[in-house]
C-alpha cells in the first residue's frame, strides 16, 4: 500500500506500489449495527484520520483493513465495498 486519502462517504482512495488504484466503500460496515471494531469510524473526523502503517490502511486505536483482500477486490474490479 502506498497511498490512502478519505472520501466523503466513507470511502477510500487507495493506491498500491505496483500501480494498482481504486476505491474502498466502508459506508456500509461503518454504519450497519454489527459494525463491531469500525463503529468508531462512523465518526467522520476520526474516519478522516486514516493512514498508511507497515503496508496496511489503517486507523488509530489498531484498526486496519486487510491489504491483500483490497488489492485482489480492486485489481478485479476497481473497488472493495465491505458490507
Amino acid at each position: 500500500m502506498r497511498d490512502v486519502i478519505p472520501l466523503p462517504g466513507y470511502r477510500l482512495a487507495v493506491r498500491f506500489y505496483d500501480g494498482t488504484a481504486g476505491i474502498v466503500d466502508m459506508s456500509q460496515r461503518v454504519t450497519s449495527p454489527e459494525a463491531g471494531v469500525f463503529a468508531v469510524l462512523a465518526d467522520p473526523e476520526h474516519f478522516a484520520k486514516v493512514f498508511v502503517e507497515y503496508g496496511a490502511v489503517t486507523w488509530p486505536g489498531e484498526i486496519d483493513l486487510a491489504p491483500d483482500a483490497m488489492h485482489d477486490e480492486i485489481s478485479a474490479r476497481g473497488e472493495w465495498r465491505l458490507s
